[in-house]
This record gives C-alpha cells, structure tokens and sequence, in this order.
C-alpha cells in the first residue's frame, strides 16, 4: 500500500521520537488523548490499544519481533493521532477525528502481517501479564507541560 503523502512528515519525527529515548512520555500523551476523546473514537479504540501496547512491549524489551519499518509506522500513526494539526484539525468538531481513524486504519491494513503477530504473542500471554504488558509507565515530568 502505498504511503500517504502527508505521513512521511509523521515517520520521520517518529524516527526521532526513538532515537531521543521519548517513547515512554510520548505514550503517556497518547493514553491522556485517548482518555479525554473516548467517545469520538469508538471505531479505533482496539487499534489504538494495540499500537500502545505494541509500542509498550518494544520500549519495554519484551517484544523485539517486529521490522524497524512497522515500528515507525506504528508510532508515526500514534503521533498523527496525537497531533492536533494535521490533515484536518481535531478542534473541527464531529470531523477532526476522521482523517486519525483514516491514518490509523492505514497503518493497520498496512502493516496488518506484524501486528497480527503482535497480536498472537500478547494472546499467548497469561491475562496477569497482559495487565502488566498495558501498564503505561510513570510519568517523568509534570502533565500540563
């Protein structure tokens, strides 16, 4: 599939989200919008957890088993999600979530081989460690930066 024009902008501050060693904060932003937007995000909800917990387990060391590509992607997708500015702005209400679900839904189909194997791994784990898996790490600076 190929990629979409505006997401490029997206992989490359994904490449340097990781390379900074922000992984951890930036999930913490990523678990708050998903928070505050529940609502909005019905159709994602599972995507989104998936792609946290995915990005979770490789920051943890716990997950290793997956392309450098699909990474970025994953957490490329994440920021996308988080950015309020993007192809169509959050604050457009009933409308600035649609081009989020549209990215996300992207990155999903995409790299659907990778996440599914994500997927069976985390199957495999007993339901405690799972709990565990999805357990966001504390916070490291004060929430209203």
């Amino acid at each position: 599939m190929k990629t979409p024009w505006f997401f490029f902008r997206f992989l490359r501050l994904a490449r340097s989200l990781l390379a900074d060693g922000q992984l951890s904060e930036f999930l913490l932003d990523v678990a708050r919008k998903r928070e505050r937007k529940g609502r909005w995000l019905a159709g994602i909800q599972e995507e989104l957890r998936l792609l946290q917990m995915l990005c979770l387990a490789w920051w943890r060391g716990e997950y290793r088993q997956i392309s450098q590509q699909a990474l970025l992607a994953a957490v490329a997708g994440l920021l996308y999600f988080l950015s309020p500015l993007d192809v169509i702005p959050d604050w457009l209400l009933g409308l600035g979530f649609l081009d989020d679900i549209a990215v996300l839904a992207w990155v999903v189909r995409s790299w659907r081989g990778e996440l599914e194997a994500f997927r069976a791994w985390l199957a495999a784990q007993s339901p405690q460690r799972q709990v565990e898996l999805e357990r966001l790490p504390a916070a490291s600076r004060p929430q209203g930066r």
